[in-house]
């Protein structure tokens, strides 16, 4: 296995201002939505995850 060395694939790229960064989106997302709106709003984004990932797959076996 090839070790990756990350700071030369994504030299401007800062993870902990990239994180605060979705968490602030997340926060504004849902501050206002109630237990079961939280709940939705995890479960859709997780499917959409899933898809996301299926199709990396997708593309990766086929080569396109």
């Amino acid at each position: 296995m090839t070790k990756i060395d990350w700071p030369d694939v994504l030299p401007d790229f800062d993870v902990l201002k990239w994180k605060q960064e979705i968490q602030s989106e997340i926060y504004e997302d849902i501050k206002d939505m109630t237990t079961e709106e939280v709940l939705e709003y995890f479960r859709k984004g997780s499917e959409e995850f899933q898809e996301e990932l299926k199709e990396m797959k997708r593309r990766r076996t086929t080569g396109q």
